[in-house]
């Protein structure tokens, strides 16, 4: 069942922090990896390569975890769970440009549009925390 997100994780998703999704192998194991994220509407948009192995796990599965933190605040963030409702093919690059240019300033670097997939997210469970904590790590 498909949820609304709140204000506070859209923005935590908006910002240029990093997300780390996590696919399921054909064994059931889990695999994390560390992505770019973007987002349309109440849906979470990944971009990715069809051979690669989040492209290749989601197809077989489509049920996908991710966590996001924020980056100057890490006591901020988001655990999600939902499942790849769409594989929109992505030659053009027209999805991953705009995510690229959230983390880098400048269009995806990588222009081989041969198997490009923007996997799109349905959030079927979501978790945001912020905890009153202030990062001060010792030096």
């Amino acid at each position: 069942m498909p949820i609304a997100l709140s204000l506070d994780v859209k923005q935590l998703i908006d910002r240029p922090n990093f997300a780390h999704l996590a696919t399921l192998m054909p064994d059931g194991s889990p695999q994390s990896v560390p992505v770019w994220v973007g987002r349309e509407a109440e849906h979470i948009v990944i971009c990715t390569g069809e051979t690669s192995l989040k492209g290749k796990n989601t197809r077989r599965d489509p049920r996908v975890a991710l966590s996001i933190v924020d980056f100057t605040n890490p006591y901020e963030e988001v655990q999600i769970r939902g499942c790849v409702i769409e594989r929109r093919p992505d030659p053009d690059l027209k999805t991953m440009d705009p995510i690229s240019h959230k983390y880098t300033g400048k269009p995806f670097p990588m222009r081989n549009p041969e198997g490009r997939v923007a996997l799109i997210i349905e959030v079927e469970k979501v978790r945001y925390t912020k905890l009153p904590f202030e990062h001060t790590p010792p030096k």
